[in-house]
C-alpha cells in the first residue's frame, strides 16, 4: 500500500522540482518576450515620426520612435509590456499625436532589435534614457508617464525618482510574483523570482496624479491587482468593461487615449475629441 502512493508522490515531487529548477534557469525567457523580425520604417506606421537613439547609463544605445506635433501641450513617454515591439504600439502614438501630444516609444533593450538583455535593472536604466531624451527634447512641455502592464512597473520605479506630471498605468500587477503565483500556483514563484517589480509598495511614494486603467476580463493581471494598484495610488480605477489583456481597446482604444488626454494639462481646450470608440489595432503578445 505504501508503495501504492509513495510513487505517486515522487513522481509529482520530480516534476514540480524539474518546473522549479526550469523556471530558475529560464525565467527570464517566459517574462519578457521580444518580436522576432525587422521592423517596418517608422514613416509607414507612425507619420511624421522619426528614428532616434537612447544612450543609457551601462553605454547602450537603443532605437525608439519620436513624434512630435506642432505646439505641443505635453509629452508622453510610453512604457510597453513584456511582448512585442514599437511598431505595435504606433497606433497609440498616432492618437495621441492627432490631439497634440509628443510621443516617444521606447524598445527596452533586447527588444525591437536592440542590444543587451532584458532585466529590472536593465529597464530601469533604459527608461531612465527615455526621459532623459525627452527633456532635452521638449524642455518646456509637461511629461506624462504611460507604462502598461509590465511597463506600468517599469515607469512607477521611475515616477518615485523623477515625478512626472502625471502617471497613467495600464493593466498593473501588485508586483511580478503575484501574477506568477496566479499562473504557478504550485510553484514557489516568490522565492525564485529574480525580477520583482513591486508596484504596490512603489506607487504610494508618487508625488503626481495616477490614472488606472484595466480590463475586467482580463486574463494574465487579475483585475484585482490593478484595483488594488489604484487603491494604494488613491487613483480612481477605470474598468473597461469585457476587456481581456490583449484586447485591441486596450492598446490605442477610447478609454487609454482618453485616459492620457485627461492627464495631459492643457489639452482640454485644443477642441479635439478622444474617439468614441477603440481603434483595432495590432494584437499585443
Amino acid at each position: 500500500m505504501r508503495r501504492r502512493w509513495l510513487i505517486p508522490v515522487l513522481v509529482f515531487a520530480t516534476i514540480v522540482v524539474v518546473l522549479a529548477a526550469s523556471l530558475v534557469a529560464f525565467q527570464r525567457k517566459l517574462i519578457y518576450l521580444p518580436s522576432s523580425g525587422p521592423l517596418p520604417p517608422v514613416a509607414e506606421v507612425l507619420p511624421g515620426g522619426r528614428e532616434v537613439t537612447l544612450t543609457t547609463s551601462d553605454g547602450l544605445r537603443l532605437g525608439a520612435w519620436f513624434v512630435r506635433p506642432d505646439d505641443a501641450r505635453a509629452s508622453v513617454l510610453v512604457a510597453p509590456g513584456n511582448g512585442g515591439d514599437r511598431a505595435l504600439r504606433a497606433p497609440l502614438a498616432r492618437a495621441l499625436a492627432e490631439h497634440g501630444l509628443s510621443v516617444l516609444l521606447l524598445d527596452y533593450r533586447g527588444y525591437g532589435g536592440n542590444p543587451g538583455a532584458p532585466t529590472e535593472e536593465g529597464l530601469a536604466r533604459d527608461v531612465r534614457a527615455a526621459r532623459a531624451f525627452l527633456t532635452r527634447e521638449t524642455p518646456s512641455t509637461p511629461l506624462i508617464y504611460f507604462g502598461e502592464s509590465l511597463g506600468a512597473a517599469v515607469v512607477t520605479e521611475l515616477a518615485t525618482e523623477h515625478p512626472p506630471a502625471a502617471l497613467v498605468l495600464r493593466s498593473p500587477f501588485t508586483d511580478l510574483a503575484a501574477v506568477g503565483e496566479k499562473h504557478y500556483p504550485f510553484l514557489p514563484v516568490r522565492w525564485l523570482l529574480r525580477d520583482e517589480y513591486p508596484v504596490i509598495e512603489r506607487v504610494p511614494r508618487v508625488r503626481a496624479p495616477v490614472t488606472v486603467v484595466f480590463g475586467t476580463e482580463d486574463e494574465i493581471v487579475p483585475p484585482e491587482q490593478s484595483r488594488a494598484v489604484a487603491e494604494a495610488a488613491g487613483a480612481t480605477p477605470v474598468a473597461v468593461p469585457g476587456a481581456s489583456h490583449n484586447d485591441p481597446v486596450l492598446l490605442d482604444g477610447a478609454p487609454v487615449v482618453r485616459a492620457v488626454l485627461s492627464a495631459a494639462p492643457g489639452t482640454a481646450n485644443r477642441g479635439n475629441r478622444p474617439p468614441s470608440n477603440g481603434r483595432r489595432g495590432p494584437r499585443q503578445q
